[in-house]
């Protein structure tokens, strides 16, 4: 078992505003839960190809986009033997760097894109994304039911999700005299961990442990909470030890750190003397979807490699190699058991992480996170 890290979410300040630009020149407006009937809805005039259940997918062929380290290395030659398709993986860094190609306007070939939920939104507001058809996955069934109750996209109509998890405090419990239980214990921590703290730079999530600490949702717009973020965030600065959002179990393992900001999964809570909590005001819910794009010319084999992956077996790899938990009942149900009992993120059940509050899709208004990141970074 691997228990390699992998950076999913590296900041990119200036491709927030390219994206909003993006979803913004093809006809598309970011959804807002509170403003919009439907967020999960087909972007305007998109419309759904029909496809052939029995088509021979041998004569398809399928390129994919996936962060290194979330699928088996071998996938092609599994998927050559399961589907008779050959499959081509291609790797992207982060987001930020998959949206940059699927939003460039150019023919990328792919067929399958793996992007968190959000950006699977923003993609859709553009018309980039194929609706799943979900005759087509009938392993759709795996699913657990709060699966489909996704607020960036409900019923998966045009993403399923691949691997889900929270976001907390990872922390050394031999070098703090007291457990952490609050946001503010990162921002203002005790005499022993000061410049022993570490925070993630990447927009939401830098902007995630302030507003949960002050109250506020986050999917925030408003200026008002965004510059009281700000304030909070700047006067946690002189604590930290870095702004980190890679290495950061290294640190914390070598006592560098004692305690840091950490996707669930990230944190090495089954190694001695760590341990994670999700803070008493709350947190996130983040997700990492699989999209087909528009474009594809091969989507009943984009379908099938869906369905492959939804197999619970085939799901399984993902929750024991990366450490995070999968949304599939049937995959996490043969999870080792040692394993699980070790590692918190993949005991969390379906109804604590969606306790957790979505990440979605700001469109234009993504830019107040960019904005402030640049000014938090900025500041001496």
């Amino acid at each position: 078992m691997s228990r390699s890290r992998y950076a999913r979410r590296l900041p990119a300040a200036a491709l927030a505003a390219g994206l909003a630009l993006a979803v913004s020149a093809c006809g598309g407006e970011a959804a807002d839960p509170a403003t919009s009937a439907d967020p999960a809805a087909p972007a305007a005039g998109a419309t759904s190809a029909q496809l052939d259940p029995n088509a021979d997918l041998s004569k398809q062929s399928l390129a994919i986009s996936v962060w290194e380290g979330y699928t088996p290395k071998e996938l092609p030659q599994q998927v050559k033997e399961k589907l008779k398709t050959e499959l081509k993986v291609t790797l992207h860094a982060n987001n930020e760097e998959i949206m940059a190609k699927l939003t460039s306007g150019t023919d990328t070939g792919l067929d399958v894109a793996f992007v968190s939920g959000q950006y699977a939104q923003a993609l859709n507001e553009a018309g980039l994304l194929e609706p799943i058809h979900p005759e087509l996955v009938p392993n759709l069934a795996n699913l657990f039911p709060e699966a489909k109750e996704l607020s960036y996209d409900k019923g998966n109509v045009f993403s399923v999700p691949y691997t889900w998890g929270t976001t907390g405090i990872c922390y050394r419990t031999d070098l703090l005299k007291t457990p952490p239980t609050s946001w503010n214990d990162l921002l203002s921590p005790p005499a022993e961990a000061k410049k022993k703290v570490t925070m993630m730079i990447t927009e939401r999530w830098l902007a995630l442990p302030a507003i949960k600490a002050l109250g506020y949702s986050v999917n925030t717009r408003s200026d008002e909470e965004i510059a009281k973020v700000k304030e909070k965030l700047l006067a946690a600065k002189p604590n930290l030890l870095a702004y980190d959002d890679t290495t950061f179990r290294d640190r914390l393992k070598k006592g560098e750190a004692v305690m840091v900001e950490a996707w669930d999964g990230w944190c090495p809570a089954g190694e001695k003397n760590i341990d994670f909590v999700i803070p008493k005001e709350g947190s996130d819910l983040w997700v990492d979807t699989m999209v087909v794009l528009k474009s594809s010319k091969n989507k009943e084999a984009a379908h099938a490699f869906i369905n492959y992956i939804l197999d619970p077996k085939v799901h399984g790899w993902a929750a024991e190699n990366i450490l995070y938990g999968v949304p599939n009942k049937a995959a996490m149900d043969l999870v080792d058991p040692e394993l699980k009992a070790s590692m918190p993120s993949l005991q969390m059940t379906p109804s604590q992480l969606l306790q957790g509050e979505s990440i979605i899709d700001l469109g234009e208004d993504s830019v107040k996170f960019t904005r402030l990141a640049t000014e938090v970074a900025a500041q001496q």
